[in-house]
C-alpha cells in the first residue's frame, strides 16, 4: 500500500476527485492548505496600500490506494490538476506499512 499526498490548486479539487472516481479510488481526504514554492507569492493592492501574499491558497489530497493501483491514481491527480502554469502542486507518494479500519478491525488492503 502507498499513501499519495498531492498538494492542488483549489479549484482543480473537483476534476481531480473525479479523476480518482473514475480510477475507481472512492476515499479521499481533503485538507485546505496555504504555502508557496517557486511561485513565492504575489503582491496585492488593498486601499492603496501594496502588500505580498507570500502564502497561497492550496489543497491538500490524501489517500492510501493499493500498490496495483497506484500509477493509476498518480497519472489521474497530475492529468486532473495540471494547468500548465506555475503553482500546479506536487505528489509525494510514501509507503505504507498499515491499514486499520476502526469500526470492524479490518487490516491491510481490506481496511482501504
Amino acid at each position: 500500500m502507498k499513501k499519495i499526498e498531492a498538494i492542488i490548486k483549489p479549484f482543480k479539487l473537483d476534476e481531480v476527485k473525479e479523476a480518482l472516481q473514475e480510477v475507481g479510488l472512492q476515499g479521499i481526504t481533503v485538507l485546505e492548505a496555504r504555502g508557496f514554492g517557486r511561485q513565492k507569492g504575489h503582491t496585492e493592492l488593498y486601499r492603496g496600500a501594496e502588500y505580498v501574499v507570500d502564502f497561497l491558497p492550496k489543497v491538500k489530497i490524501e489517500l492510501i490506494v493499493p500498490d496495483n493501483l497506484l500509477p493509476a491514481a498518480v497519472e489521474a491527480i497530475r492529468n486532473a490538476a495540471q494547468t500548465g502554469r506555475i503553482g500546479d502542486g506536487k505528489i509525494f507518494v510514501l509507503p505504507v506499512e498499515d491499514a486499520i479500519r476502526i469500526r470492524t478491525g479490518e487490516a491491510g488492503e481490506d481496511a482501504i
